[in-house]
């Protein structure tokens, strides 16, 4: 084994307490993208009915409100970037909860993934429900606009599965040691 291939596999990721701008532009913009095309898909997708401009209304309320509202009142108060002197996550939501909320207990930031209505789980809800929302909108009122709309945000939820996740966030990530998704997706000894 060389010594470049030796250093490499004996190397750990960098560790980011101010995540680099790009890389919360990255996040964000996928982010916001993701919904945004998410809920315009949704209100094409069912525009035949009376309630289909509400239903993806609604849904962009819900996505917006959960990421940016709730995530930094519940969780980011709990989060090690919060009490970063000059720290930024990789969402930079940790600048906004510093003014909203008041400051959690870093014991329990892991208990964003406990329980069926935890954290993790309507953030999830958020990025699946276009997904499975235009798949019978597909079959309802198939159009090429929405056929690319549901692609577009596929592509974008495979992204931050594949990508954003594993290489962008979670592996530079403070919290990855206490946090349930740096676990379950493996980068906590990488």
């Amino acid at each position: 084994m060389s010594k470049d291939s030796e250093l490499k596999t004996n190397s750990k990721a960098e560790i980011y307490p101010k995540f680099p701008f790009y890389r919360v532009f990255i996040y964000e913009f996928t982010t916001i993208l993701h919904y945004v095309l998410g809920g315009f898909g949704l209100i094409i997708g069912y525009i035949f009915l009376t309630w289909g401009f509400l239903i993806g209304s609604i849904y962009l309320v819900f996505a917006f409100l959960q990421m940016y509202v709730l995530m930094p009142l519940t969780v980011c108060p709990n989060c090690v970037y919060y009490r970063m002197e000059n720290g930024r996550c990789v969402s930079g939501l940790n600048k906004i909860s510093k003014r909203i909320a008041k400051e959690g207990n870093p014991e329990d930031f892991p208990k964003r993934a406990k329980g069926l209505l935890c954290y993790n789980n309507i953030y999830m809800v958020a990025l699946f429900i276009p997904i499975i929302g235009i798949i019978p909108a597909l079959i309802l009122n198939f159009s090429l606009l929405l056929l690319g709309l549901f692609l577009g945000v596929l592509g974008l939820l495979l992204f931050r599965f594949f990508v954003i996740f594993p290489k962008i966030a979670c592996l530079h990530c403070s919290a990855k040691y206490i946090c349930p998704i740096g676990e379950q997706i493996g980068v906590r000894n990488k």
